[in-house]
């Protein structure tokens, strides 16, 4: 059984190990799969379990052949995806939520996000989980970018998306979710992200994506006037 076992775990153990990583090369950026040499880092599955089924995840443990032949074990969490909403008003204030982390052990500042439903289109849970966390509506949905939350363990994509014209109707939060709603000026956040102030992963790109296209935007391109929550009339920033 010991000799199974070092087998198949690799994590510190280097006495085996008889390769070295590819040379550095200067060159245009390629991405992953796009270049003839990844094909020599692939690694194929032998076989697949469940190791432990959860409400939210599942934890699947996988048998891999490596690309020198051996074999090795790779936990994998298989997660059903997410969105996560940047929501900005016209005055450059960013829609943010308050939430206790279990995992965390404390309150923490994120853009509104939430898991995918089976076979949900990401564009229509964006528009749920905006409505749902912090009864915000917008008149306009655009796609910002995808990212991958822990690819060395977890195959969980976010679909980020910026959400514009917005008005404010009644909230609606899981029954298990407690949430506060703020409207922060853009730029403090993107000084706090900076600053190492903020760790949500999808809060950090989702901040320093929209700064980034706020700074290519052309004069007058500017998101358009949003309903203050608070009042009858409108945010101004």
């Amino acid at each position: 059984m010991r000799s199974a076992a070092d087998d198949l775990t690799y994590d510190g153990d280097r006495s085996s190990q008889d390769h070295v990583s590819g040379l550095p090369q200067a060159r245009s950026l390629v991405l992953g799969e796009d270049d003839p040499r990844d094909a020599g880092l692939e690694e194929h599955p032998v076989s697949e379990d469940v190791a432990w089924t959860g409400r939210i995840f599942n934890v699947n443990r996988l048998r891999v052949k490596l690309p020198d032949g051996r074999t090795a074990v790779r936990d994998v969490v298989r997660h059903p995806g997410a969105v996560a909403v940047v929501a900005l008003t016209d005055g450059g204030r960013i829609c943010l939520v308050r939430q206790f982390r279990t995992a965390l052990d404390r309150v923490t500042v994120e853009i509104p996000a939430g898991k995918l439903d089976p076979g949900e289109d990401p564009l229509d849970a964006a528009h749920r989980e905006l409505a749902e966390e912090t009864g915000m509506q917008a008149k306009k949905m655009a796609y910002l970018t995808t990212i991958a939350t822990s690819d060395g363990f977890c195959d969980e994509l976010i679909h980020l998306y910026m959400a514009t014209g917005l008005s404010y109707h009644q909230s609606s939060p899981d029954a298990d979710e407690f949430i506060n709603v703020d409207l922060v000026e853009l730029s403090e956040l993107v000084d706090a992200v900076l600053d190492g102030r903020v760790e949500d992963a999808k809060t950090v790109v989702g901040a320093l994506v929209c700064d980034a296209i706020a700074h290519r935007l052309a004069p007058g391109e500017a998101a358009g006037p949003v309903n203050d929550p608070m009042s009858d009339g409108k945010v101004d920033g």
